[in-house]
């Protein structure tokens, strides 16, 4: 895994090879990216974080704050890493908790992200914890985006009760990349 733009394009990622989560490809982060357009200036959340990929993707490519969200203390450990390997300079915050906890940390101290992206390990259900999480605390901007990687296998609902609404669905073989907004 490499970064593949911005100022750390070519630099290394790593990720333990024993562990069962999988990383986002470089080829699903270079098409995010080419989506997301200019990200200058901009503030990124990663939920699901693994190794940091997208995040520090973000940061190559210009955000000007970015937040990663992972459980795992082992990952936890990569991440840092991983920021002084690639992006020893950005402003960043780590939360070592689950998505749901870290969200309700993050809207009590009144976070707010242009860009969201969440990539829940495949076909545990957790899309829609996520959705529910976001709907119950707020940290997108009005006008900001959240972008979900799951399975093309795999289905999910929008909150009843909430203003998130799909604007965009890529395909890219078994992946797909599904673009939300909140009103």
């Amino acid at each position: 895994m490499r970064i593949t733009g911005g100022e750390a394009r070519g630099r290394t990622l790593n990720f333990p090879s024993k562990l069962k989560e999988r990383p986002t490809s470089d080829f699903l982060r270079e098409a995010l990216f080419n989506l997301l357009g200019s990200l200058q200036g901009k503030t990124f959340l990663d939920l699901f974080a693994g190794s940091g990929g997208v995040g520090l993707e973000a940061a190559s490519r210009g955000v000007q704050d970015v937040c990663f969200i992972e459980k795992n203390k082992k990952l936890v450990e990569v991440i840092r890493k991983n920021i002084r390997i690639c992006c020893p300079d950005i402003s960043y915050r780590i939360i070592d908790k689950d998505v749901e906890s870290g969200l309700q940390d993050l809207y009590g101290k009144g976070c707010l992200f242009d860009i969201i992206f969440a990539d829940p390990p495949y076909n545990r259900d957790l899309i829609n914890v996520t959705l529910k999480a976001l709907n119950k605390y707020k940290v997108l901007h009005n006008d900001g985006v959240l972008v979900i990687q799951h399975s093309i296998r795999e289905t999910f609902n929008l909150p009843v009760k909430g203003n998130i609404y799909q604007i965009d669905q890529r395909k890219y073989g078994d992946n797909a990349l599904t673009f939300l907004k909140m009103e």
